[in-house]
């Protein structure tokens, strides 16, 4: 199967954030972050623990790209001031009813720069207005604060609690948090 044919997609979402759609050569910058920042990104995030060596990352983003374009999600790496600083993208992505849903992280060194809320907005605008979706959620869990905060900042909804929704590195499930925000909302925070 072939991977994308075209240049990758691109926002410019400020002057010194960029978002990339992500592609194989990606790989070596997110292991490395991945690999030298386990204990920061493996609090909340439970795919660390299966992220031993680049090859693991790899056939990560080989599963992105190779997928059909139809059912391909959208994945962008975010690069700030030219280096790499964490992903976002869509996924669970719901065609027929026309529903989706953002996940991101980002390397400890570039939180609390608005970058993720940003991001966001960004993303957000381009489900609506490009990709025809109705409904945008995010799942943060309990806990996460930091994460929480950038659906509160965008007005998306708070909708209650899915009970159990994930399974951490320790081997506990945690409650998550769920946002949305529909398309007739608008994309403005």
């Amino acid at each position: 199967m072939t991977t994308q044919n075209k240049a990758p997609l691109t926002f410019n979402i400020t002057d010194n954030i960029l978002l990339k759609q992500i592609e194989i050569t990606d790989a070596p910058d997110l292991f490395n972050t991945i690999d030298t920042q386990r204990d920061y990104l493996g609090k909340w995030l439970p795919f660390v623990d299966f992220t031993k060596e680049v090859s693991d990352t790899e056939s990560f983003i080989r599963s992105i790209i190779e997928t059909a374009p139809e059912s391909r999600e959208y994945i962008f790496v975010i690069h700030c001031n030219h280096e790499f600083a964490g992903l976002i993208g869509f996924k669970d992505t719901d065609r027929l009813n026309r529903k989706t849903e953002i996940g991101y992280w980002l390397a400890e060194s570039f939180q609390k720069k608005g970058i993720i809320t940003r991001s966001v907005e960004k993303l957000c605008a381009f489900a609506f207005d490009e990709l025809d979706m109705n409904r945008i959620q995010i799942k943060c869990a309990v806990g996460n604060t930091p994460s929480k905060k950038v659906p509160q900042r965008l007005s998306f909804t708070f909708e209650g609690i899915e009970r159990d929704g994930e399974l951490l590195s320790d081997g506990k499930f945690t409650d998550l948090e769920i946002y949305s925000k529909l398309a007739a909302e608008g994309t403005n925070s």
